[in-house]
């Protein structure tokens, strides 16, 4: 049983550090699309304030339905979505890697205590 258990753990320390590697690229993706969104609101809330001299108060209220600004809001969204459930995942493994020790130490625990 213990082997099993030590296999176990190895498999989901491969998988925690493959969940981490993806971990960069989901940081990554989620900071340029942020980036991107920014730029198009600042550029769509001068280009509302200049060529339709539109008063900054209604600007906050239209920018969002700004077809452009608005795919860009959903494309930062979703990357945050990708992002935060990949920090899950990690945090589930762990918690996976710390039960299966944990039950690893109990096994041995037990087993010393019979031997005597």
């Amino acid at each position: 049983m213990t082997d099993d258990l030590v296999t176990k753990i190895f498999e989901l320390t491969n998988e925690l550090t493959a969940s981490i590697g993806k971990l960069k690229g989901n940081g990554i993706a989620l900071a340029e699309a942020e980036r991107d969104y920014k730029i198009k609101l600042r550029q769509e809330a001068l280009k509302l304030r200049s060529e339709k001299n539109m008063p900054v108060t209604l600007i906050a209220q239209i920018i969002y339905g700004v077809p452009e600004v608005a795919e860009l809001r959903f494309k930062r969204d979703v990357a945050e979505t990708i992002y935060q459930t990949n920090l899950e995942h990690i945090n589930k493994t762990k918690l996976l890697i710390r039960i299966i020790d944990n039950q690893i130490a109990r096994e041995w625990g037990t087993a010393g205590k019979g031997d005597l």
